[in-house]
């Protein structure tokens, strides 16, 4: 179904004036399209991927060969999403010593958003994906993602922590449509 502003009402989950290009870290969400179970499996509380799920993987470690002044730190594939912390960097100075530019406008590679970094990890893992599986242009992921700005150290620790100890948690996870809901007993 085509979008149609009518009938639809797309409103933006990014907090309204924030700069996702400036420095900070950022701990980013990705579910595959309708959570289809598309990276591996959970055993045991360890991740098993196969080979869409290493893929992935590998797309995610290769971003900083492509994005200028990232930094990426903890990461997990689960079966239907990934959880990632993406660090932008100050932008490094370019030839420090040497003359500005004649506009006097930095030099060097554009700094990317992180729109523009998660869009350049959905679009070549989903390329990669279904060039696997000969199923050209099918959706591999939803159209959004989720993203949270960490503001300080304990949050980075907390969320890292969150991310290592994901697939241990699978049985309960809302994501897992196999999860094991917890009783709730009535008096």
């Amino acid at each position: 179904m085509k979008y149609d502003p009518r009938k639809h009402r797309r409103r933006s989950i990014r907090l309204k004036g924030y700069d996702y290009r400036q420095p900070g870290a950022y701990f980013v969400t990705i579910c595959t399209h309708r959570r289809e179970m598309l990276f591996g499996r959970v055993v045991n509380g360890v991740m098993q991927l196969n080979e869409y799920g290493r893929i992935v993987e590998w797309t995610w470690y290769d971003l900083p060969n492509h994005v200028a002044n990232i930094t990426l730190d903890a990461f997990v594939v689960m079966p239907n999403h990934v959880h990632g912390i993406i660090i932008i960097n100050p932008p490094a100075t370019v030839g420090a010593g040497s003359e500005p530019a004649p506009t006097g406008e930095p030099t060097g590679p554009k700094p990317q958003g992180l729109p523009e970094i998660v869009r350049q990890f959905k679009t070549f893992s989903a390329r990669r994906i279904n060039d696997r599986r000969g199923t050209r242009g099918v959706p591999v992921w939803q159209r959004n993602y989720y993203e949270h700005i960490i503001r300080n150290q304990r949050a980075l620790n907390a969320i890292r922590r969150y991310i290592a100890e994901n697939p241990a948690r699978w049985d309960e996870d809302r994501d897992n449509p196999h999860r094991r809901r917890k009783r709730r007993w009535r008096k």
